[in-house]
């Protein structure tokens, strides 16, 4: 079982359109209606896939009640944790064209028992010895910056995997409080923790190994179009694929982080280190090339991922540019 944490979630409505125009009256072609949420989202992929996952959210209102009713229609084990707040609504506006607008919304505050129940929660499941603990996005206003911190202590101290991926200064002082056995950033991410740009392989790779002295143990480096990026301790690797035209990006992130989650590197073909550090980077990027091929977040199907039009590179040469990374 992979354990899933998302302090901040959402019920995401999805209008695909044939063209977004501001200030007018816009039609859409089509709704979606989604369990929204960077950690839900990373639980919807594993279950699409048959992996099992239990997501811990907070639960508000009516749309909050929605939210978990949705994930155990679709085989995700939901723990709702109450909270007084109503849980947000986000929107998506994807044109023809795949270009993605997100109005997200802020969500509710928390209060210090509602965060106190959410961490309870997980720490119940902790002792229940989940293969990882994943958390991801926004925190929400009323939790205190060491939300995620106290999270990687609980999966530390039950000897579980803590799995991180969120941003701005929620990824800042859960970096500096260090216990994170892999971080998921974006390069843009990566750039601003390091504060350096980061414009080939090798800068990438710099900065993985700066904050992997701060007390991350690997990256998993999402390059969008470009693939993505494996950084261990002692190594590295690069893998991608054909372009694609998307017609959707949200989530597509998430889902490749499922499918990453997804390998048991200690099963397989071999049982060699190197060769399980490929094939998770293999399957996170074909179900992210995937992802984008789904409307709005929406997650893919097993027969919707190509495994075999991605190419994983060994230690790529540190002078390549990312965009030309294909």
């Amino acid at each position: 079982m992979i354990v899933t944490v998302t302090p901040n979630p959402s019920l995401d409505r999805t209008f695909e359109l044939d063209a977004l125009v501001t200030g007018q009256v816009n039609r859409a072609r089509s709704v979606h209606h989604d369990a929204g949420g960077k950690g839900i989202n990373v639980s919807r992929a594993l279950a699409r896939h048959g992996v099992p996952t239990t997501a811990v959210l907070p639960a508000g209102g009516p749309v909050g009640d929605r939210l978990v009713a949705m994930l155990r229609e679709v085989g995700v084990e939901a723990v709702g944790v109450p909270v007084a707040g109503e849980t947000r609504t986000n929107v998506t506006l994807v044109d023809a064209a795949g270009v993605t607008t997100k109005v997200n919304a802020g969500g509710p505050a928390l209060t210090a028992d509602e965060v106190d129940a959410l961490v309870d929660a997980v720490e119940r499941l902790v002792a229940l010895r989940p293969r990882a603990v994943v958390a991801a996005g926004s925190v929400p206003g009323g939790a205190a910056a060491d939300l995620y911190p106290r999270l990687a202590r609980i999966a530390s101290e039950g000897g579980t995997p803590f799995v991180l991926d969120t941003s701005g200064q929620t990824l800042v002082d859960a970096v500096a409080a260090g216990g994170i056995a892999l971080l998921k950033p974006n390069d843009d991410e990566l750039a601003e923790l390091v504060r350096a740009r980061l414009r080939t392989v090798g800068d990438v790779v710099a900065a993985a190994r700066q904050v992997q002295a701060a007390g991350v143990a690997e990256l998993l480096v999402s390059l969008g179009a470009h693939g993505a990026l494996l950084v261990t301790p002692d190594d590295h690797w690069w893998a991608g694929g054909p372009p694609v035209v998307p017609l959707s990006t949200v989530g597509a992130g998430d889902t490749a982080l499922a499918g990453f989650l997804s390998v048991d590197p200690s099963t397989g073909p071999s049982a060699d280190a190197d060769d399980g550090h490929a094939r998770r980077l293999r399957t996170a990027v074909a179900w992210g090339r995937a992802a984008v091929l789904c409307p709005g977040s929406a997650v893919p199907a097993p027969e919707d991922v190509h495994e075999d039009v991605v190419r994983v590179l060994h230690r790529p040469d540190p002078s390549l540019a990312l965009e030309e990374l294909r």
